[in-house]
């Protein structure tokens, strides 16, 4: 197994998906390195404390969700994707999300979802 530092964006990219279809947060955030930065409309959150407080709030606005990523870009160790998202009282039809790689770890991501009812 590759170690951490070693993980490609693609690989990286894998994981992630892996984890948001599985809602761990644990497992979630395990991708990002100590000092991420997340970037959404309300604000900014630094850190794994931060993340854990980003990713709870992505499974109470949409529980148990089906994700549909519909753009998927890689270029070198950026990630671009838009997606919607289904759960059974709430939906996002427009989640967008960018991501930077480093060594292995998402160290920056832009998110931006709109939650509106099912």
């Amino acid at each position: 197994m590759a170690t951490k530092a070693s993980r490609t964006a693609q690989e990286v990219s894998r994981h992630h998906a892996q984890a948001m279809t599985a809602g761990d947060v644990e497992d979630i955030i395990s991708d990002y390195s100590d000092d991420a930065v997340f970037i959404t409309r309300a604000g900014v959150l630094r850190g794994k404390d931060g993340l854990r407080e980003a990713f709870t709030k992505v499974f109470e606005d949409l529980p148990n969700p089906r994700w549909d990523v519909h753009t998927r870009i890689l270029e070198g160790d950026v990630l671009f994707l838009e997606w919607r998202a289904q759960a059974a009282t709430s939906q996002a039809p427009d989640g967008v999300e960018t991501f930077l790689v480093r060594d292995g770890e998402i160290v920056l991501q832009r998110a931006h979802y709109t939650v509106q009812p099912a």
